[in-house]
Protein backbone atom coordinates (compact mmCIF):
# COMPACT_ATOMS: atom_id res chain seq x y z
CA UNK A 1 0.00 0.00 0.00
CA UNK A 2 1.92 2.57 1.27
CA UNK A 3 5.38 3.02 3.01
CA UNK A 4 4.42 4.80 7.16
CA UNK A 5 7.10 7.92 7.30
CA UNK A 6 8.22 8.24 10.57
CA UNK A 7 7.83 11.76 10.39
CA UNK A 8 5.39 12.09 13.46
CA UNK A 9 6.91 9.55 15.84
CA UNK A 10 8.83 10.47 19.30
CA UNK A 11 12.57 9.35 19.65
CA UNK A 12 15.67 10.67 18.05
CA UNK A 13 13.63 11.54 14.66
CA UNK A 14 11.76 14.05 17.39
CA UNK A 15 15.68 16.23 17.51
CA UNK A 16 15.18 16.26 13.79
CA UNK A 17 11.41 17.31 13.72
CA UNK A 18 12.27 20.15 16.31
CA UNK A 19 14.20 21.68 14.29
CA UNK A 20 11.55 22.45 11.43
CA UNK A 21 10.17 24.83 14.35
CA UNK A 22 11.60 28.40 14.22
CA UNK A 23 11.10 31.73 16.32
CA UNK A 24 9.39 34.39 14.80
CA UNK A 25 6.11 35.19 12.86
CA UNK A 26 4.23 32.69 10.79
CA UNK A 27 5.18 35.20 7.35
CA UNK A 28 7.33 37.80 8.86
CA UNK A 29 4.00 39.82 9.45
CA UNK A 30 2.50 38.64 12.66
CA UNK A 31 2.90 40.52 15.86
CA UNK A 32 2.34 39.83 19.64
CA UNK A 33 0.15 41.00 21.93
CA UNK A 34 3.03 42.31 23.77
CA UNK A 35 2.27 45.87 25.41
CA UNK A 36 -1.10 45.96 25.78
CA UNK A 37 -0.53 44.91 29.49
CA UNK A 38 2.00 44.48 31.79
CA UNK A 39 0.37 41.84 34.09
CA UNK A 40 -0.51 40.02 30.58
CA UNK A 41 0.57 35.92 30.96
CA UNK A 42 2.41 35.21 27.87
CA UNK A 43 1.22 31.83 25.82
CA UNK A 44 3.99 30.97 22.88
CA UNK A 45 1.63 29.45 19.96
CA UNK A 46 3.05 27.64 16.97
CA UNK A 47 1.13 27.86 14.01
CA UNK A 48 1.80 27.01 10.38
CA UNK A 49 1.48 29.38 7.37
CA UNK A 50 -1.69 28.83 5.71
CA UNK A 51 -5.14 30.74 5.49
CA UNK A 52 -6.59 29.49 8.60
CA UNK A 53 -3.81 30.29 11.06
CA UNK A 54 -4.67 34.43 10.45
CA UNK A 55 -7.68 33.40 12.96
CA UNK A 56 -4.76 33.70 15.31
CA UNK A 57 -3.75 37.43 14.14
CA UNK A 58 -7.39 38.36 13.86
CA UNK A 59 -7.58 37.72 17.60
CA UNK A 60 -4.56 39.83 18.59
CA UNK A 61 -5.21 42.61 16.49
CA UNK A 62 -8.67 42.44 18.24
CA UNK A 63 -7.30 42.52 21.04
CA UNK A 64 -9.25 39.66 21.98
CA UNK A 65 -6.44 37.16 23.60
CA UNK A 66 -5.29 40.37 25.89
CA UNK A 67 -9.04 40.48 27.05
CA UNK A 68 -8.27 37.26 28.49
CA UNK A 69 -5.36 38.30 30.15
CA UNK A 70 -2.85 36.55 27.50
CA UNK A 71 -0.07 37.83 25.38
CA UNK A 72 0.48 35.79 22.12
CA UNK A 73 4.06 35.23 21.34
CA UNK A 74 3.95 33.24 17.91
CA UNK A 75 6.41 30.60 16.64
CA UNK A 76 6.39 29.43 12.81
CA UNK A 77 6.43 25.46 12.17
CA UNK A 78 6.92 23.73 9.11
CA UNK A 79 3.72 21.42 9.56
CA UNK A 80 2.14 20.36 12.33
CA UNK A 81 4.36 17.03 12.56
CA UNK A 82 7.38 19.46 13.30
CA UNK A 83 5.87 21.34 16.72
CA UNK A 84 5.05 18.13 17.75
CA UNK A 85 7.70 17.65 19.86
CA UNK A 86 8.26 21.42 20.45
CA UNK A 87 5.27 21.53 22.48
CA UNK A 88 6.12 18.23 24.31
CA UNK A 89 9.38 19.86 25.53
CA UNK A 90 8.25 23.02 26.01
CA UNK A 91 9.60 25.38 23.07
CA UNK A 92 5.83 26.02 22.40
CA UNK A 93 3.17 26.32 25.05
CA UNK A 94 0.48 25.41 22.37
CA UNK A 95 0.44 24.64 18.65
CA UNK A 96 -2.23 24.61 15.69
CA UNK A 97 -1.77 21.78 13.64
CA UNK A 98 -3.62 18.71 12.62
CA UNK A 99 -5.26 16.00 14.84
CA UNK A 100 -3.56 12.88 12.96
CA UNK A 101 -0.18 14.18 13.54
CA UNK A 102 -1.37 14.80 17.61
CA UNK A 103 -3.22 11.00 17.75
CA UNK A 104 -0.23 9.48 16.47
CA UNK A 105 2.17 11.40 18.34
CA UNK A 106 0.03 10.41 21.38
CA UNK A 107 0.17 6.59 20.12
CA UNK A 108 3.72 6.67 20.21
CA UNK A 109 4.62 8.01 24.27
CA UNK A 110 4.61 12.01 23.26
CA UNK A 111 2.78 13.51 26.73
CA UNK A 112 0.81 15.46 24.63
CA UNK A 113 -2.91 16.70 25.37
CA UNK A 114 -5.96 18.42 22.78
CA UNK A 115 -7.04 21.37 24.33
CA UNK A 116 -9.72 22.82 21.53
CA UNK A 117 -11.23 22.92 18.42
CA UNK A 118 -10.10 25.35 15.73
CA UNK A 119 -11.56 24.66 12.44
CA UNK A 120 -12.90 22.47 10.12
CA UNK A 121 -14.30 21.20 6.57
CA UNK A 122 -17.08 22.04 4.73
CA UNK A 123 -19.65 19.58 5.39
CA UNK A 124 -21.37 20.21 2.24
CA UNK A 125 -20.80 22.61 -0.65
CA UNK A 126 -17.23 23.36 -2.12
CA UNK A 127 -14.71 22.01 0.21
CA UNK A 128 -11.33 23.16 1.57
CA UNK A 129 -9.44 20.29 0.14
CA UNK A 130 -9.87 17.80 -2.67
CA UNK A 131 -7.93 15.74 -4.83
CA UNK A 132 -7.56 16.90 -8.10
CA UNK A 133 -5.95 15.44 -12.17
CA UNK A 134 -5.24 16.28 -15.55
CA UNK A 135 -8.78 16.75 -17.41
CA UNK A 136 -7.24 14.48 -20.27
CA UNK A 137 -5.66 12.04 -17.74
CA UNK A 138 -8.70 9.58 -17.84
CA UNK A 139 -9.34 9.85 -13.93
CA UNK A 140 -13.33 10.88 -13.22
CA UNK A 141 -14.09 9.37 -10.29
CA UNK A 142 -12.20 8.71 -6.57
CA UNK A 143 -12.41 4.63 -7.97
CA UNK A 144 -10.21 6.04 -11.06
CA UNK A 145 -7.23 6.24 -8.36
CA UNK A 146 -6.79 2.62 -8.45
CA UNK A 147 -3.27 1.55 -9.42
CA UNK A 148 -2.12 5.40 -9.53
CA UNK A 149 0.13 7.51 -7.65
CA UNK A 150 -1.25 10.06 -5.93
CA UNK A 151 0.28 12.89 -4.01
CA UNK A 152 -0.62 13.84 -0.50
CA UNK A 153 1.80 16.66 2.02
CA UNK A 154 2.12 14.48 4.26
CA UNK A 155 1.86 10.39 4.36
CA UNK A 156 0.14 8.49 7.08
CA UNK A 157 -2.14 11.86 7.53
CA UNK A 158 -5.36 12.79 7.43
CA UNK A 159 -4.98 13.23 3.41
CA UNK A 160 -4.24 9.22 2.74
CA UNK A 161 -6.70 7.81 4.88
CA UNK A 162 -9.34 10.07 4.03
CA UNK A 163 -8.49 9.48 0.15
CA UNK A 164 -8.57 5.48 0.78
CA UNK A 165 -11.72 5.59 2.79
CA UNK A 166 -13.37 7.26 -0.20
CA UNK A 167 -12.37 4.60 -2.34
CA UNK A 168 -13.62 1.74 -0.19
CA UNK A 169 -16.65 3.33 -0.04
CA UNK A 170 -16.72 3.46 -3.94
CA UNK A 171 -16.10 -0.12 -4.16
CA UNK A 172 -12.01 0.28 -5.00
CA UNK A 173 -9.31 -0.85 -3.53
CA UNK A 174 -7.58 1.71 -1.86
CA UNK A 175 -4.18 -0.32 -1.23
CA UNK A 176 -3.49 -0.59 -4.75
CA UNK A 177 -2.41 3.40 -4.50
CA UNK A 178 0.81 4.96 -4.79
CA UNK A 179 1.12 7.94 -2.54
CA UNK A 180 3.40 10.19 -2.49
CA UNK A 181 4.80 13.31 -0.36
CA UNK A 182 4.89 16.22 -2.60
CA UNK A 183 4.38 19.66 -0.27
CA UNK A 184 0.74 21.85 -1.13
CA UNK A 185 2.58 24.70 -3.07
CA UNK A 186 4.61 22.35 -5.32
CA UNK A 187 1.86 19.91 -5.91
CA UNK A 188 0.55 21.72 -8.83
CA UNK A 189 3.81 21.97 -10.77
CA UNK A 190 4.24 18.30 -10.41
CA UNK A 191 1.02 17.23 -11.49
CA UNK A 192 1.42 19.03 -14.78
CA UNK A 193 4.91 17.36 -15.16
CA UNK A 194 3.19 13.77 -14.75
CA UNK A 195 5.05 13.35 -12.05
CA UNK A 196 1.89 12.26 -10.46
CA UNK A 197 -1.43 11.13 -11.40
CA UNK A 198 -3.45 12.99 -8.83
CA UNK A 199 -2.74 15.45 -6.31
CA UNK A 200 -4.63 16.28 -3.15
CA UNK A 201 -4.75 20.11 -2.55
CA UNK A 202 -6.14 22.89 -0.21
CA UNK A 203 -6.49 25.99 -0.41
CA UNK A 204 -5.44 28.49 -2.18
CA UNK A 205 -3.97 25.79 -4.18
CA UNK A 206 -7.22 23.91 -4.61
CA UNK A 207 -8.58 26.81 -6.59
CA UNK A 208 -5.69 27.85 -8.47
CA UNK A 209 -5.62 24.11 -10.12
CA UNK A 210 -8.92 24.26 -10.96
CA UNK A 211 -9.09 27.69 -12.30
CA UNK A 212 -6.42 25.91 -14.37
CA UNK A 213 -8.71 23.91 -15.99
CA UNK A 214 -8.01 20.33 -13.89
CA UNK A 215 -9.93 18.03 -12.88
CA UNK A 216 -11.55 17.39 -9.32
CA UNK A 217 -12.13 13.68 -8.83
CA UNK A 218 -13.06 14.15 -4.99
CA UNK A 219 -13.77 15.68 -1.83
CA UNK A 220 -12.46 13.59 0.15
CA UNK A 221 -13.30 15.04 3.60
CA UNK A 222 -17.11 15.06 2.51
CA UNK A 223 -17.03 11.57 1.26
CA UNK A 224 -15.79 10.31 4.69
CA UNK A 225 -16.23 12.89 7.54
CA UNK A 226 -17.91 15.48 6.48
CA UNK A 227 -17.37 18.63 8.43
CA UNK A 228 -14.27 16.65 10.38
CA UNK A 229 -12.05 18.68 12.65
CA UNK A 230 -8.79 20.23 10.31
CA UNK A 231 -6.75 21.58 13.22
CA UNK A 232 -6.84 21.26 17.14
CA UNK A 233 -4.82 23.00 19.64
CA UNK A 234 -2.75 21.02 21.86
CA UNK A 235 -0.34 21.39 24.45
CA UNK A 236 1.61 19.32 26.15
CA UNK A 237 -0.18 17.17 29.61
CA UNK A 238 2.91 18.63 31.87
CA UNK A 239 2.45 22.32 30.74
CA UNK A 240 -1.72 21.90 31.14
CA UNK A 241 -1.26 20.61 34.19
CA UNK A 242 1.31 23.10 35.99
CA UNK A 243 -1.44 26.24 34.41
CA UNK A 244 -4.74 24.93 34.91
CA UNK A 245 -5.58 28.41 35.01
CA UNK A 246 -4.08 29.68 32.21
CA UNK A 247 -5.28 27.05 29.77
CA UNK A 248 -8.63 27.38 30.83
CA UNK A 249 -8.20 30.79 29.99
CA UNK A 250 -6.31 30.53 26.46
CA UNK A 251 -9.30 27.78 25.46
CA UNK A 252 -11.73 30.47 26.76
CA UNK A 253 -10.01 33.25 24.11
CA UNK A 254 -9.22 30.83 21.38
CA UNK A 255 -13.29 29.79 21.73
CA UNK A 256 -14.01 33.45 20.90
CA UNK A 257 -11.37 33.94 18.37
CA UNK A 258 -13.59 31.15 16.57
CA UNK A 259 -16.48 32.39 16.99
CA UNK A 260 -15.30 36.05 16.02
CA UNK A 261 -13.65 34.86 12.89
CA UNK A 262 -16.13 32.32 11.74
CA UNK A 263 -18.52 35.81 11.51
CA UNK A 264 -16.10 37.89 10.14
CA UNK A 265 -14.16 36.06 7.26
CA UNK A 266 -13.92 38.77 5.30
CA UNK A 267 -11.76 40.29 7.77
CA UNK A 268 -9.76 37.11 7.76
CA UNK A 269 -9.43 37.75 3.90
CA UNK A 270 -7.69 41.11 4.32
CA UNK A 271 -5.50 40.01 6.13
CA UNK A 272 -3.72 37.12 3.93
CA UNK A 273 -2.49 39.69 1.69
CA UNK A 274 0.61 40.74 4.47
CA UNK A 275 -0.65 37.20 6.43
CA UNK A 276 0.63 34.55 3.48
CA UNK A 277 1.75 37.49 0.90
CA UNK A 278 -1.16 36.49 -0.93
CA UNK A 279 -2.66 38.64 -4.15
CA UNK A 280 -5.69 40.72 -2.73
CA UNK A 281 -7.69 39.33 -5.95
CA UNK A 282 -6.80 36.01 -4.54
CA UNK A 283 -7.40 36.58 -1.07
CA UNK A 284 -10.63 38.13 -1.50
CA UNK A 285 -12.59 35.26 -3.49
CA UNK A 286 -10.50 32.73 -1.41
CA UNK A 287 -12.66 29.75 0.82
CA UNK A 288 -12.20 29.82 4.02
CA UNK A 289 -12.59 26.58 6.44
CA UNK A 290 -15.42 26.82 9.63
CA UNK A 291 -13.91 28.08 12.49
CA UNK A 292 -14.84 26.83 15.87
CA UNK A 293 -13.40 26.05 19.79
CA UNK A 294 -15.64 22.76 20.14
CA UNK A 295 -13.99 19.55 20.32
CA UNK A 296 -15.92 17.80 17.67
CA UNK A 297 -14.88 14.01 19.85
CA UNK A 298 -16.82 11.94 17.55
CA UNK A 299 -15.16 13.38 14.21
CA UNK A 300 -12.19 12.18 15.87
CA UNK A 301 -13.31 8.64 16.65
CA UNK A 302 -14.15 8.14 13.35
CA UNK A 303 -10.46 9.29 12.11
CA UNK A 304 -9.10 7.08 14.65
CA UNK A 305 -10.95 4.11 13.43
CA UNK A 306 -9.40 4.88 10.27
CA UNK A 307 -5.64 5.04 11.44
CA UNK A 308 -6.38 2.03 12.42
CA UNK A 309 -7.98 0.31 8.75
CA UNK A 310 -5.19 2.18 7.21
CA UNK A 311 -2.35 0.59 9.55
CA UNK A 312 -1.44 4.33 10.79
CA UNK A 313 -1.26 3.23 14.35
CA UNK A 314 -2.12 -0.30 15.59
CA UNK A 315 -5.23 0.41 17.73
CA UNK A 316 -7.46 3.11 18.23
CA UNK A 317 -6.28 6.13 20.24
CA UNK A 318 -7.96 6.76 23.92
CA UNK A 319 -9.58 10.00 23.03
CA UNK A 320 -9.82 10.26 27.00
CA UNK A 321 -6.08 10.20 27.30
CA UNK A 322 -5.55 13.00 24.41
CA UNK A 323 -8.64 15.54 25.16
CA UNK A 324 -8.53 18.01 28.10
CA UNK A 325 -12.14 18.90 28.58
Amino acid sequence: MKKLLGTMVAGGLAVALLAGCGSGSVSGALQTSAGVDTDLRKVTVGAIPIAPSAALQLGIDKGLFAKHGIEIEMQSGQGGASMLPAVSTGTMNVAIGNPVSTMLAVSKGLDLKIISGYSHSLATGDDITGVVALKDSGIETVADLEGKKVSVNTIAGQGDITIMEAMAKAGADPSSVEFTEIAFPDAPAQLEKRNADAVWLAQPFLSQALEAGHHLVTYNYQETIPGQPTLVAFASGKWAEENPELVADFKAALAEVSDYAESHQDEIRALLPTFLKMDPELADGLLLESHSGEIDRDSLQKISELMVKYKVVDKPVDLDQVILD
